[in-house]
């Protein structure tokens, strides 16, 4: 199998995890007018952990494939299109280190610049996930379910080779594609508030 095809099944594991029991879980009904609407199946709190642990492997597959001499630019566009709900609607996407006009990403394009850099039109991204990273865990704090959507909250810790540590705070939300696997359309980090000293 192809690199790029290996590192993108880790991530992946987004599909996977929100099919995976999906027999055993209660749905609830989006019901329309007529009351014909299917239901889609609930997602979990697993589910959502699941998919934390998907996002942060590609991050470092991603980060692999350019220290590896691989396509990091062509796999990351390929986890853009897997994971985040490009093709079907809008995704709020608020990187880390972004600022000015170029704070808030609206679309595929600006999200690949910030995580492999490498586009003029955003001259200031350099790539998040070429950073070197070698360890990425997420840590959910708190979550919000209902139905085929869901909101979690939480840090996610980073080192790189040379042991640099830095935790970041984040929000994702998801929503459960027609296919079944969950899709981010939110996706908010930032650095943690550091008050002055007094």
């Amino acid at each position: 199998m192809h690199r790029n095809a290996l590192a993108l099944s880790s991530f992946l594991m987004i599909a996977s995890a929100a099919c995976a029991g999906s027999q055993a879980t209660a749905a609830k009904t989006s019901a329309s007018a007529d009351g014909a609407h299917a239901a889609k199946p609930a997602i979990t709190e697993d589910q959502v952990k699941a998919a934390q642990v998907a996002w942060c492997d590609a991050l470092l597959a991603i980060g692999k494939a350019d220290a590896t001499g691989g396509d990091a630019k062509a796999m990351a566009s390929e986890v853009l299109s897997s994971a985040y709900a490009y093709a079907t609607g809008p995704v709020l996407f608020k990187p880390t280190l972004a600022f000015g006009a170029q704070t808030f990403r609206f679309d595929q394009q600006g999200a690949l610049a910030y995580f492999v850099g490498g586009d003029p039109a955003y001259p200031n991204d350099s790539g998040f996930a070429l950073k070197g990273w070698t360890s990425c865990r997420p840590d959910v704090r708190s979550w919000y379910t209902d139905g085929d959507v869901a909101l979690a909250m939480g840090n996610v810790y980073f080192e790189d080779g040379k042991g640099n540590k830095v935790m970041v705070d984040k929000t994702f939300g998801y929503h459960r594609s027609a296919g079944g696997a969950l899709q981010i359309v939110l996706h908010h980090s930032s650095l943690p508030y550091t008050p002055p000293a007094k």
